[in-house]
This record gives C-alpha cells, structure tokens and sequence, in this order.
C-alpha cells in the first residue's frame, strides 16, 4: 500500500466514494463519521494523512484538526480538509488551524490525488527525523537542536518584475521574514557569498507556459538550491498543471487569486519543513562528527545501526507494515589483502561503500558491520521491492572493477542474505540472524547472488 488514510466525513456516500478513489490508487483506508471517533482512531491507527470533512455532526472539523495538531501523538500527521461551501474565511480558519490543505467540493480527483501524494513524501521526512533524534538520544549523543529561527528568506520569480514586486508588497503585510524579487538567471546562479532562498515562489508560466516547472526541475537539481521548497504559482485554470507540479516536487500550489494572508501562511508552513529538512541533514553531520560512523567508508558504524534498526522494527510493529534486512558480505575479500596488500583492500571497502549508498534511499539504513560486512536496512517495502534492491546492489557492485591508486584494479562481487521483517516478528537480533543465515547459503551456493529468508513469528 501506498500509504494509510483516515477518511473523517459523516456521510457515508461521501466515504465510499474516497474509499474506492484512494484504493484504486493502492492507498489503505480507515474510516469515522464523527470527529470524537476520527480523533480516537487517529491515536490508535496513525495514519498517514487525514482527509477530514469541515461539517461534522458532532464538532466542528476545523475543531478536530486544531485537537489533532495539539496532540504530540497526532500533531505530524498531514490535514486535509474538505468543505462544500466556498467559504474563503473558512478556509483560512482551517490552514490556521493547522491543516495543510482545503479542498472545495466537487474534488478534482487528479490534484487531490497529486496533493496527497506531495504530503505524503513531506511526512517522510519529519518520520525520519524522529526516528535519527530518538537514536541519537538512546545513544546519549543528542545534542539541542539547532537553531534555525533567525528570518527565512523567500525568493519570488515571476514572468514580469512588475508582478513579483506586487506579490512582494501583497505578502509584506503578512510575512516577517525577507522578501527577494529574483528573475530565472539569479535565481539559477550559485548564491556565492549570499544566503539561498528557503522558499521559492516560482510562477508556472514564466516567458512561454510551463518555463516555472522547468526552473523548478533546475533548483531542486542544482547543489545550492536543492533542498530549498518551491511553491508554484497557478496560472487561472491550472488544473493539469497544479498536478504536474506536485509531481514534479512543488511543495505547494498558490493562485494568483488566493488571499495574501493566506499565501503567508502556506509560506511560513513551507519555511517550518525547511527547517525541518536542515535539521535532517544537521543531525546526520552530527552524529558523523559525534564518531557514530565507520572512519573508513563514512558509513554508519554497528553501534549506531542496531539501535536505528531497532527504530524501524518498532515504527514497523506500530504502523503494520514490513522492512527489510540484509547483510551483505564482498566475496574472496581476504585474497584482495592477501596478495595486493590492505591499502587495497581499503579502496575496495571505500569503492564499494559508496556503490551502496548512491543505490539507496535516503531514508534507508546503511552501516559497516564488520571488516568486509555490510548491514542495510529497508523502511515500509514489501518482499517484491527488497528483492528488486538487493539484486540492483549485487549488480553495481560487480559492475566494473575497482581501481587502485597504483592504477591497477580489481574486481569485487558481494554475496547477500536478506529477510523481512514487520508486525509479529521476531526481534532485530533475530532478523539479522535470519539474513545472515540466507547470506551463508549465497556464499555456498556460488556468491554474487541474493538469498531470501522469512522471518518466523514471535512465540
């Protein structure tokens, strides 16, 4: 599944509806008619994403969202809120509230879809921040988090400088943070010196239609502008393109319409995931620089990926859903030290290292275990998806030598054992155990191949 939905409406016609849009896209749904049984349900499921009607019989649903956001157990799930009336202070009552989104009825199946799509890797996120600091802190290597409150700043690009500087004295009113009017080149060049945007507010038709897609597409492959939030200013009738644009990775849709304040607060709920995300990265240079990692390859060391994975096995256990183990091991290692020295063998590890990680997730789990093991870890996949990873592993690691300082070069292949893990398992330890075991069987039945073995069943 793509993911768990709470689907809040009274109306039952209405939940059916959703349930069969959201199960044609392979998402799981769960379903209340109440707001009292949407904020039960909400604590004992936690979706990923709540679509809540605005009209309740028994409370207000810009209510229930407020009671959502105020419980740390619900406060990061992402709020959609749904509403027949195209009440425009209600709306702005609702993103106050906290709700990411508001949609008006009919719904654009297409956007609605797309939408809930770009909050769900946004969560992705913030889940995989909680799960970093909750290590670090078990390790009692936690830090104060960093302090990103000083003034964000937002970079608006538009088609014509005129309308960039009238969005920038729309939104002055209502931001406290720097306001820059950038045109496509300076919002492309590499900031030397300077502070990048945090946000940018980037129209969608800029000289020719579709050019603010293509400049967006640009920033967040560029270096310096990678991990800033776009926003994507709608053209009028910007159905198909308001859904390309979240596809594409926009962090959020504006119409030129909208109310400046509520345009500022979209904003400043972009500059809060922004931070966020540089917390993300912060964290991983910490614990780097806090000696949690193997000084050789960069990669996280054993004493770091036991506990991590043990984070995962219990979102795991808590969310219903699987992960997956595998440890890997570089096949006749011992005769690359033995007959071209260590040096060798440690480009080997460096080389081989970094194949891994480049053909990873960043939310997955990659650590140096032992001399020539390594342990990899998979959130929310199925059986289908680490098969598929593991062979993809096995492939890039053997794909071309390895080559030395001294210009000769050496060609490595790993072995590797994989198990599934998810609700009613058996501990990590366990786990690696069973991976480790199907890794044994690779090693004697050939090497370079990928063993699976299923976890057993907690007694």
């Amino acid at each position: 599944m793509a993911g768990k939905i709470l689907i809040v409406d009274d109306v039952a016609t209405n939940r059916i509806v959703l349930n069969v849009k959201l199960a044609a896209a392979y998402y799981e749904t769960v379903q209340a008619a109440t707001g009292a049984e949407a904020l039960v349900l909400a604590r004992q499921v936690r979706p990923d994403l709540v679509l809540l009607d605005v009209e309740l019989p028994d409370m207000d649903g810009i209510v229930v969202c407020e009671r959502l956001k105020a419980d740390p157990a619900t406060r990061d799930i992402p709020v959609v809120m749904i509403t027949a009336f195209r009440d425009t202070a209600r709306k702005m009552e609702a993103l106050q509230a906290g709700a990411e989104e508001v949609f008006w009825k009919p719904l654009d199946e297409m956007v609605l879809l797309a939408r809930l799509r770009s909050l769900l890797r946004a969560r992705e996120t913030a889940e995989q921040l909680g799960l970093r600091d909750s290590t670090y802190r078990e390790l009692g290597l936690a830090e104060a988090p960093r302090d990103f409150a000083a003034k964000a700043l937002v970079g608006l690009v538009a088609g014509q400088a005129d309308t960039a500087l009238a969005w920038k004295r729309a939104l002055q009113a209502h931001l406290d943070d720097r306001i820059l009017v950038l045109d496509r080149e300076t919002a492309l060049g590499n900031f030397a010196g300077g502070k990048v945007p945090d946000v940018f507010v980037v129209a969608a038709d800029l000289a020719r239609p579709g050019d603010g897609l293509r400049l967006m597409s640009d920033l967040r492959s560029r270096p310096a502008t990678r991990y800033s939030s776009v926003c994507v200013m709608l053209p009028e009738k910007g159905r198909e393109v308001a859904a390309v644009a979240l596809d594409l990775g926009a962090a959020d849709l504006l119409e030129q319409s909208a109310d400046p304040a509520e345009m500022a607060i979209r904003l400043q709920t972009q500059i809060t995931r922004k931070r966020q995300s540089d917390r993300l990265r912060a964290s991983v240079a910490d614990g780097l620089r806090l000696a949690m990692t193997d000084p050789l390859t960069g990669l996280h060391n054993r004493r770091y990926a036991l506990p991590h994975l043990s984070r995962i096995a219990e979102r795991a256990e808590a969310a219903g859903r699987q992960f997956a183990v595998m440890v890997l091991d570089l096949d006749r290692f011992k005769t690359i030290n033995d007959t071209l020295g260590h040096a060798a063998g440690d480009a080997v590890l460096v080389e081989v290292a970094e194949r891994l990680k480049s053909n990873l997730r960043a939310v997955d789990l990659i650590a140096r275990i032992g001399g020539e093991e390594f342990l990899v870890a998979l959130p929310d996949t199925t059986l289908e998806a680490a098969r598929a990873t593991a062979e993809r592993l096995c492939r890039v690691v053997g794909a071309r030598p390895v080559r030395l300082k001294d210009g000769a070069s050496v060609q490595v292949t790993t072995s590797i054992g994989l198990a599934l893990g998810g609700r009613g398992t058996r501990g990590v330890e366990d786990l690696i155990g069973l991976a480790d075991t199907a890794l044994r069987e690779s090693k004697a039945e050939g090497r370079n191949q990928v063993t699976i073995r299923r976890s057993a069943a907690r007694a």
